[in-house]
């Protein structure tokens, strides 16, 4: 077979069509795992009750696409009426990887409210090392939001 300039050029074109794209998706700014929100735990109760809730909730609503759970009627009540009381900040996603420029999957147990603000950490030991600057991590989380979801 014999390749010249115009076969090889035609290759190229057809194969940067066929190619997959390297550029990747933007992430959604709500942390959620099939469209359920936070791992399924109701914001609401750690305002409330001072904890996670069991997030066997049975209670939803929907907001910025996507379904929240809640442990009573009234929480989903009150989180409908407003939403950015509730939320955590930084859609969701692990506050202290934030502060440091890129996205993580938080758990219920590792929480803050912080001036009345919910946000959430990756692990416990995220969590740890959140509180020992939680103004600089939220300053240094605020400069690299929304940027790190891609």
């Amino acid at each position: 077979m014999h390749l010249n300039r115009r076969t090889m050029l035609a290759g190229l074109t057809v194969t940067a069509f066929l190619k997959p794209s390297l550029a990747l998706a933007r992430e959604s700014e709500i942390f959620q795992t099939n469209g359920i929100a936070i791992n399924g735990s109701d914001a609401v109760a750690y305002f409330t009750t001072g904890k996670p809730d069991s997030v066997f909730n049975s209670h939803s609503a929907s907001w910025h696409g996507v379904e929240w759970h809640f442990d009573s009627a009234e929480n989903a009540t009150q989180f409908q009426a407003d939403p950015t009381k509730y939320a955590p900040i930084f859609g969701g996603y692990c506050a202290y990887a934030a502060s440091l420029g890129y996205l993580a999957t938080t758990v219920p147990e590792a929480w803050t409210i912080y001036e009345g603000k919910l946000y959430l950490n990756a692990s416990l030991r995220a969590r740890e090392l959140w509180l020992r600057d939680v103004p600089g991590n939220i300053a240094k989380a605020t400069k690299n939001w929304p940027g790190i979801l891609g």
